[in-house]
């Protein structure tokens, strides 16, 4: 019996998930992008604007369908999760919700505006001195401490099927946005791939509707570790690298949900961006139309700028994931 089955979630879960978001998360804009379409000679370009979701992130749908699990007793003890920061943001308005508690525990230089936030929506945060480790596997530790100690429920950011059903409801947007407008579905769909997460709902929602589609994962160099699991064929763990802006997408191992779900269906060549990269295609979103995104939310679009020149006669879509970050910061990437 194949184990990884029970990783991917079903059709019924996806479809339970973005009825149940419905009202609750932000139907966030699709928008297109003919200067850059023109530019590459592509059919179209759209962007899936999930920074400007609830608490600036895409994290805020799994979050909110996982904590829909949580029975009447779970409620009553708690949660508790680790993260860099976007899911610490998104988890405590979802537990809010559905009417219970969140501890998180940070890495100790994760953005100073999303522990902030974080503690502002409600979140307990506890900080963790990584050192030389990798810094999630250090938070992840302590995280597990907290809940064997407190015996809250312990929520994995991204590894975790029912945080991917939610997730998956981006791409159902998507996919009824254009068929509203009576557009195409996408050849190519440019998306983060941190712990992977948000790329397998989106690209487990896309095989249901498009089998055309193939969904392409972006990460920064040195963090490519979802690109060196696909072309190895089993997930691989990296060694801590040198820091990259990309805070959101520092995993050095993708999750085995996300991992069974992308190595269940067909995907594109993954991506690497450099910093540099990334900051250019930032200030090109300000530039086009002033929108604010952050590093990680804007890795995809800077994989579509570095690799436009294949994408001739294609529609594309590109993920632009969050916006969490400090003005001075975003600033200062842009200049």
């Amino acid at each position: 019996m194949d184990k990884t089955k029970n990783l991917i979630p079903s059709n019924q879960e996806m479809d339970e998930a973005t009825l149940a978001l419905r009202g609750v998360a932000i139907e966030t804009p699709l928008i297109e992008m003919p200067e850059l379409a023109d530019r590459f000679q592509l059919n179209s370009l759209h962007l899936k604007l999930e920074s400007m979701q609830r608490t600036g992130s895409f994290k805020f749908r799994g979050a909110y369908w996982r904590c829909m699990q949580l029975n009447h007793e779970e409620k009553n003890r708690g949660v508790v999760a680790f993260s860099s920061g976007n899911f610490a943001q998104a988890l405590p308005v979802a537990t809010s919700l559905v009417g219970t508690s969140a501890k998180i525990v940070m890495p100790i230089d994760a953005p100073a505006i999303k522990k902030k936030r974080a503690e502002e929506f409600g979140a307990e945060v506890i900080l963790t001195d990584h050192g030389k480790k990798g810094r999630e596997f250090v938070a992840a530790k302590k995280a597990k401490q907290i809940a064997e100690k407190e015996n809250r429920t312990l929520l994995h950011p991204f590894d975790d099927t029912h945080m991917i059903a939610g997730n998956s409801s981006t791409a159902l947007e998507i996919v009824e946005t254009l068929h509203a407008r009576k557009r195409y579905l996408p050849d190519h769909v440019f998306c983060c791939a941190g712990g992977g997460g948000l790329i397998s709902g989106i690209a487990m929602c896309l095989a249901r509707y498009s089998s055309k589609t193939t969904v392409i994962p972006v990460e920064p160099a040195g963090f490519d570790s979802t690109g060196q699991s696909l072309n190895r064929g089993e997930a691989t763990t990296l060694k801590p690298s040198n820091r990259s802006i990309c805070d959101a997408l520092q995993a050095l191992r993708p999750g085995d949900a996300p991992f069974a779900c992308l190595s269940s269906i067909k995907m594109g060549t993954p991506a690497v961006v450099l910093d540099k990269e990334v900051c250019e295609a930032m200030a090109l979103a300000y530039d086009l139309r002033r929108i604010v995104l952050e590093p990680a939310g804007a890795a995809p679009l800077a994989a579509l700028i570095k690799n436009g020149n294949l994408m001739k006669g294609k529609h594309i879509v590109v993920i632009a994931s969050g916006a969490n970050i400090q003005p001075e910061d975003f600033i200062a990437c842009i200049q």
